[in-house]
């Protein structure tokens, strides 16, 4: 509201400070007009002052000229015009594009620092991962090294516990051969002793 304002007021005080002669030629009042437009632009007004003051210089040296003179006039008052509307815009959009041209840097910066962020979130995470991995990898071995120490034991204790029994075996069969061979030798002595006694 405040910058409508004041571009009206700056419009308002040049077309005041309009010669008379501009006023009274309807030429160098229309042209005038276009520049102080231009003026009133508080979006154009920074730009090209100096193709802004020939056009002005111009459209004052139109309503001054007379007779044979105003014709070129003309014509050089309209080139300067239109050169000042064209040096205005070009240089409104240099700046709008050198604008847009930062913001698409600041976006881009911003851009490969999200990225970069997102990058280092992903390392942070497939290391933790990695480490995960590799504290289960170190209990799944000690675990299968306890498990081969318990199997180890359970061989030791199960060939400790064979070879009792096989003594056992061993000491039952021979205690066994002894007695047959005891009992041979009795049921012999026995035969020995019966035989003289069935004789006539």
């Amino acid at each position: 509201m405040k910058t409508a304002l004041l571009a009206a007021l700056v419009a308002l005080l040049l077309a005041l400070s309009l010669p008379a002669a501009a006023a009274e030629d309807p030429d160098a009042l229309r042209l005038s007009q276009r520049l102080v437009a231009i003026d009133a632009d508080a979006s154009l007004n920074g730009f090209a002052a100096y193709e802004r003051l020939r056009a002005r210089q111009a459209v004052d040296a139109l309503a001054a000229a007379r007779g044979r003179k105003r014709d070129p006039a003309l014509q050089v008052a309209q080139w300067r015009v239109e050169t000042a509307e064209l040096a205005v815009r070009t240089a409104a959009n240099r700046r709008e594009i050198e604008r847009l041209d930062r913001d698409r840097a600041d976006l881009l910066l911003e851009a490969s620092r999200r990225e970069a962020a997102r990058a280092r979130q992903e390392a942070e995470r497939l290391r933790i991962q990695s480490q995960i991995q590799a504290e289960e990898a170190t209990r799944l071995r000690q675990a299968a090294e306890e498990e081969a120490l318990a199997r180890q034991e359970a061989e030791t204790v199960l060939q400790g516990v064979s070879s009792r029994e096989a003594a056992r075996l061993r000491a039952t069969r021979e205690r066994a051969a002894e007695l047959k061979r005891q009992e041979e030798e009795l049921l012999r002595s026995l035969e020995g002793e019966q035989k003289p006694a069935t004789r006539p």
